[in-house]
This record gives structure tokens, C-alpha cells and sequence, in this order.
């Protein structure tokens, strides 16, 4: 499983607590939001948020890690896109109950609001749980199979009330999408895949 770690400048220190917390699950880490190395740029929620739905409808990674300052931005701006199914999680039990019932794709962290002293250290339980099962197994177990025909529902919906990513890609503000490949780690991710989209802004932007 290949997780995508995105941060924005307000959590952007944060941003090696996170990876080191994922690597300790033994996932391989795709970083590419802000951080020590990568901080020439303010990406804010809005930016992130696109970023998580690029990578998801692209397949670049299985599952997102974003986050802000209270991880509400976050939450919200992913949402938006297409096929993510993004929750908050705060402790170690929002990430099982999170994996077991809804079994979502994407995940935001309060990286500001609460995390004081010991906050790496529930970063460390928030992946373990996370990654405790396989998602969808259910919680409680004999709720599995209605949780499941939930999921379907809600995937259901999810297609119904958005336009494809390629629509939503050609319709948003510009200003968006150059700020989100300027940032080189996500520019690195998204050229040479072939992305009709994105190549051709890669080229306007003169990236």
C-alpha cells in the first residue's frame, strides 16, 4: 500500500512526525506536500484538498494523509473530488472505527488544534490502528455486511453528484492548479504520466 502524505504550510512542520509515524507501519511513503525540503511554496487547504483528488483519480497512491490546523480545511477541500471518501481523524480509535466501518481512501489530521506535547506519539497509535485490519472488516464485526451495502450506497452517491476529475480538472480556477504544480514534489508525481490534463497545464504554465 502506497500512502500519500500532503501537508500544507500550517502543518508543514509537522510533516516528518507524519511520515516517520506512517514508515514505522511499514508503508511506503510518497511525500508530497510541504515540508523541511519543500517549502518555497504556501499550499494551503484548497490546494491540498485538489492535490489528494489528483492523486486518487490518477491512482497514484492508496490511500491520502492530509491535514491543516484543525484538519477541517482539509476534510472539507477533499471532499469535493471525486472517488475520495476523506474522514478527521483525532485519536486512535476515530482510525480503526474509520478503516473498519467506512473504509475510506483518505484520511485528515489536526496537526495544530490539540497537538501538544506527546502529539508524535499519537501519531504513532492513529497508524497502528489504522492499519490494524484490513479495511471494511466491520465495527462491530456483525455489522460488516450492512456497513458494506452502505459503502456501495455512498459510492453510488459519490458518482452521482460529481463530475468526472478531467471536467473538474478543465473547470477550475487556474490559479489552483498552477500553485499545486509549482510545488515540486506533486509536479514530479503528476508529469510523464500521460494526463492529458495536466500535461497540458504543465505546458501553458510553462513548468
Amino acid at each position: 500500500m502506497k500512502i500519500a502524505v500532503i501537508n500544507e504550510f500550517s502543518a508543514m512542520s509537522k510533516n516528518k512526525d507524519v511520515v516517520a509515524a506512517i514508515e514505522k507501519q511499514g508503508r511506503e511513503v510518497l511525500n508530497i506536500g510541504m515540508s523541511d525540503n519543500y517549502n518555497d511554496i504556501n499550499l494551503t487547504y484548497i490546494h491540498t484538498g485538489f492535490m489528494a483528488g489528483a492523486v486518487l483519480n490518477l491512482g497514484l497512491a492508496d490511500l491520502v494523509v492530509g491535514s491543516c490546523g484543525t484538519g477541517q480545511g482539509f476534510l472539507i477541500s477533499a471532499n469535493q473530488y471525486p472517488n475520495v471518501y476523506c474522514g478527521l481523524i483525532l485519536e486512535p480509535s476515530d482510525a480503526y472505527v474509520f478503516s473498519q466501518i467506512n473504509a475510506g481512501n483518505c484520511i485528515s489530521l489536526a496537526l495544530n488544534k490539540g497537538f501538544g506535547w506527546a502529539g508524535e506519539l499519537n501519531l504513532d497509535y492513529i497508524f497502528e490502528k489504522l492499519f490494524a485490519k484490513a479495511p471494511g472488516g466491520g465495527y462491530p464485526e456483525e455489522r460488516a455486511a450492512s456497513q458494506a451495502q452502505s459503502r456501495g450506497l455512498l459510492r453510488g452517491i459519490n458518482e452521482a453528484a460529481h463530475k468526472s476529475f478531467d471536467e473538474i480538472l478543465r473547470g477550475l480556477d487556474k490559479d489552483i492548479v498552477k500553485t499545486a504544480l509549482s510545488h515540486r514534489p506533486f509536479l514530479t508525481a503528476v508529469e510523464g504520466l500521460g494526463h492529458k490534463g495536466f500535461d497540458d497545464f504543465i505546458k501553458e504554465f510553462g513548468l
